[in-house]
């Protein structure tokens, strides 16, 4: 699903709020949540999951067509990891290991 087809469904999903009022609160969610994890906060998300960040050192990697060693800055990346409704959604009867205990 791509931004434009959720804030169709809950545009469907909620008639009472116009397609701008619906874009501003996709918006204003996704900016949160973007400006939470570029402070370095984790944002949970209850039966879905959680975002955080992590650092990768910087190091020398190599140019896999020529062998040349390349400089690697360091940097952020995200990580997501799924909750336990979400996973329970997506392998329902239970036997799937997904890593909750």
């Amino acid at each position: 699903m791509i931004r434009s087809e959720l804030i169709t469904r809950l545009t469907e999903q909620y008639p009472h709020l116009t397609h701008k009022e619906t874009t501003r609160v996709v918006d204003t969610i996704f900016g949160q949540i973007s400006e939470a994890l570029s402070r370095g906060d984790r944002v949970e998300l209850r039966g879905f999951g959680a975002f955080s960040t992590v650092l990768h050192n910087a190091r020398t990697g190599r140019n896999p067509r020529t062998g040349e060693s390349v400089a690697v800055d360091k940097k952020r990346a995200i990580r997501f990891k799924t909750g336990k409704g979400l996973c329970d959604r997506l392998n329902p009867g239970g036997d799937a290991d997904d890593g909750h205990a």
